[in-house]
């Protein structure tokens, strides 16, 4: 068992550290500012230096690196802004891999190339204002005829919705009940029938697009069926890779706040002394530390262990949900450690708690993963609605 990054991991991760202190940090302070994702031109450096689509094969255009390689990059792109990262994040878990792992060759040929070469980004769509958690629960359907599938409903809560090109959607396929009707089809922005409502604006999170979606009598061809009705444990095993996004998320702005207040405890001085220099600030810095170091290496063994397919659920929960907790303390202690420089917008703290927040309620919320983890501690699934 190796705790160590290869020398190639190494290579890569140092690529990507001076690539986002040396070019996306001013455009994290802009996407900040106006609320507005980066352009295009980002996401063709992004495929210049292959950061798009790490984990894909290389016959669609990819890298065809390991979960681990794309996890390493991401932290350190995210690390600067979760919002300007947000391109590889979709390229690397979540939506793409299902396409990856589960779609016909066609689709694969059609959408994959576009997504590494940064000319379309793809997002998922699954929670639907009655089905968040409880997301059995879908409504949206999709109709299949002799040559195509009609589309209705509408979703909500996706990430990137109304800027992102193409969507996995998950929807009901059959009329058979609960998670044995649902499969998954992709959409592409632009699509008659396709719309979006209007803009949601989070506490954090700014600079990723959200809003509510409608499908009314979209028609796309057979081909774009990702996964046929009775599919929903396959989504949910590329869902368990996009928990690993997630996670690296949640550790990149825990390690970018602690790595600042770090420097910050050393700078600022009090009663005639560093800051640091107190007991009480060192034995908080060393318990961010220890849930840093346990973060990293539970994300680690996930995707390492899912480097021959896909992550487990226990292991992809596990991660996500303690990176959660961890980026909520971690961000939450930094701002105190600062005071009310902590607190001002002048500094970076007060945002990457809002945007640390999130990720907790992002992509299955903290208590479902605890649910997640029981079940399969127990090897059954619970029944929430008895």
């Amino acid at each position: 068992m190796d705790f160590q990054l290869s020398q190639q991991q190494k290579l890569l991760q140092e690529t990507a550290r001076k690539f986002a202190r040396n070019e996306l940090m001013e455009l994290a302070k802009q996407v900040e500012q106006t609320d507005e994702p980066p352009g295009i031109e980002v996401r063709k450096q992004f495929a210049e230096l292959g950061f798009l689509g790490i984990n894909i094969d290389s016959r669609y255009g990819g890298a065809g690196l390991s979960h681990l390689d794309a996890v390493v990059v991401l932290e350190e792109l995210a690390k600067a802004s979760i919002a300007v990262a947000f391109p590889v994040f979709e390229s690397c878990f979540g939506p793409c891999l299902a396409i990856n792992h589960f779609a016909n060759e066609e689709l694969k040929q059609r959408i994959l190339p576009r997504v590494c070469s940064g000319d379309i980004v793809t997002a998922v769509a699954m929670s639907e204002p009655g089905a968040g958690s409880a997301l059995t629960d879908l409504t949206t359907t999709a109709t299949i005829t002799a040559d195509k599938v009609i589309l209705n409903g509408q979703k909500r809560w996706c990430s990137g919705a109304g800027h992102s090109e193409a969507y996995v959607v998950y929807c009901r396929l059959s009329d058979a009940p609960g998670a044995k009707g649902i499969g998954a089809v992709l959409v592409e922005k632009g699509a008659d029938g396709f719309s979006f409502g209007k803009r949601d604006h989070h506490m954090g999170f700014r600079g990723i697009y959200s809003a509510d979606m409608y499908f009314d009598n979209v028609e796309l061809p057979l081909s774009n069926i990702i996964v046929p009705a009775g599919s929903f444990p396959k989504l949910m095993q590329a869902f368990d890779l996009e928990r690993c996004g997630n996670t690296t998320m949640s550790l990149a702005v825990a390690q970018s706040a602690f790595d600042y207040v770090l420097d910050y405890t050393q700078e600022r001085k009090q009663f005639g002394k560093p800051v640091i220099d107190f007991q009480a600030v060192q034995i908080q810095l060393a318990e961010m530390k220890m849930r840093l170091d346990a973060s990293r290496l539970l994300l680690y063994r996930a995707v390492v262990n899912g480097q021959n397919g896909l992550p487990s659920i226990n292991e992809s929960s596990i991660a996500k949900c303690y990176a959660n907790e961890t980026v909520r303390e971690v961000t939450s202690v930094a701002m105190q450690l600062m005071g009310g420089y902590g607190y001002s917008k002048e500094y970076p703290i007060e945002q990457k708690l809002r945007d640390g927040w999130g990720w907790g309620i992002a992509g299955g919320t903290m208590d479902i993963q605890k649910i997640n983890i029981t079940a399969s501690l127990a090897g059954r699934r619970f029944n929430q609605r008895r």
